[in-house]
């Protein structure tokens, strides 16, 4: 019989180890997560070159969970952006957006202020975060949290997990600056109130309430731009509230007050309250073209612009350079939701992976601390938590493939989220 290598044998035994215990992270924790081998069956489907699709069960800590991962290759014959629906202010099914896209693929995407919610402001389509399609911003960062950022250069896709900002700022004719709060949102409305908005907030001596059964943050003094992806009229303003309403040259047409109407296709709105409104009358006036720039920078400071096609901000960022970067506090959760993750592999690998819960017996959900190992195990060096819970879901071929549920009881339902991930054709 042949002698087998020293390293073969080796990563024979790397691997038996990892599909018994779980994934470990660079540091050698260890831990009881989600096996990296299937415990049963698995369904594989490729869906263009260098995309590839499968579904399996594995054992995790409190039993069986469904796994689905969308592996999306850096020279696939295929594209992966964000896409929304009609309206960035109203949702739509995964399905829906992925049928409007012309999508292979999709898996919901952003946050986003669901109807019912606690500070909910009336738009259940509006993303809460960083979204940014087709190179432009359509809803700003908030505490310059980690988000997936995706582009593509000399026909490949180019993939990152980092820590965004995008401080907006209105240049008006006159010279006269002043920043611009947020995008296709309801302004004076700030979640969640805390990081760098709070501290933005303080620093600039400005005036906010915080509502501590929301966590939602009242400014009084913002202007906020409304694109025409928007969809709707702007919401209607408070008494001194304006709105400069700029065409498709970006020159001012007329000042709206109170502010609250349509959007030009072709052009978009500086809508002000309280300090904001007063800025606005002061400095914008009718003819004028103000100049609005939004930035994407890293925590480093760099300008990501010309490189981001497309962001989706997350929740709890899950993994970097290969190492979890879970506070104590999120290692020790014992919640397990549905849940959406993002991934990108040491060679540029894109994986978006849902994980399924609320059906006992069948698919327990994940930590998130197994969502990290689960990650890990798949290939990630890093890695990000989207929305998840009732919001999870994975399309494939216009099918749903995953079982999405609302609470544990409930029948398999595609709830209406905001934003998705979608794997289009080349």
């Amino acid at each position: 019989m042949p002698r087998i290598p020293a390293r073969h044998r080796a990563l024979a035994l790397a691997l038996a180890l990892l599909a018994v215990t779980g994934a470990c992270t660079r540091s050698g924790e260890k831990g009881p997560g989600i096996s990296a081998k299937p415990s049963g069956p698995v369904t594989e489907r490729p869906l263009a070159t260098g995309v590839d699709y499968r579904e399996s069960v594995h054992r995790g800590p409190a039993g069986p969970v469904r796994v689905s991962v969308l592996r999306i290759a850096p020279d696939a014959a295929a594209r992966l952006v964000g896409a929304h629906g009609a309206s960035m202010a109203l949702p739509q099914t995964v399905r829906q957006a992925a049928r409007r896209a012309g999508a292979l693929a999709a898996v919901n995407g952003s946050y986003f202020d669901i109807k019912g919610g606690k500070a909910y402001s009336g738009y259940p389509g509006d993303p809460v975060g960083l979204y940014v399609e087709g190179g432009r911003v359509l809803s700003e960062a908030r505490d310059d949290g980690a988000a997936l950022l995706l582009g593509h250069r000399d026909g490949r896709l180019w993939a990152r997990i980092t820590e965004v900002a995008t401080p907006g700022l209105i240049t008006a004719a006159d010279g006269e600056t002043r920043r611009l709060d947020g995008v296709d949102r309801a302004a004076g409305r700030l979640r969640p109130c805390r990081g760098t908005d709070h501290d933005r907030l303080a620093a600039e001596g400005r005036v906010w309430r915080q509502d501590p059964g929301t966590g939602l943050c009242e400014d009084p003094d913002e202007i906020v731009e409304f694109t025409p992806d928007w969809g709707v009229a702007t919401p209607d303003g408070p008494r001194g509230s304006v709105e400069a309403v700029l065409d498709g040259d970006g020159a001012v047409s007329r000042l709206r007050s109170p502010a609250g109407g349509p959007v030009p296709k072709d052009g978009r709105v500086l809508y002000g309250i309280g300090e904001g409104a007063d800025w606005l009358r002061e400095h914008v006036r009718r003819g004028t073209a103000p100049d609005v720039s939004i930035p994407l920078t890293d925590s480093s400071g760099e300008d990501l612009t010309g490189f981001v096609d497309t962001a989706v901000g997350g929740g709890r960022r899950l993994l970097s350079g290969g190492r979890v970067v879970l506070s104590e506090r999120d290692r020790a959760a014992t919640d397990r939701p549905p849940r959406t993750l993002a991934g990108v592999t040491a060679d540029g690998s894109v994986l978006l992976v849902t994980v399924d819960g609320r059906d006992p017996g069948a698919s327990e959900g994940a930590t998130l601390a197994e969502s990290a190992g689960l990650l890990s195990s798949l290939g990630a060096v890093d890695g990000l938590n989207l929305d998840g819970g009732g919001s999870t879901t994975m399309v494939v071929g216009g099918e749903l493939r995953n079982r999405p549920r609302e609470a544990v009881g409930d029948p398999v339902g595609e709830r209406k989220v905001a934003t998705v991930l979608a794997v289009l054709p080349r």
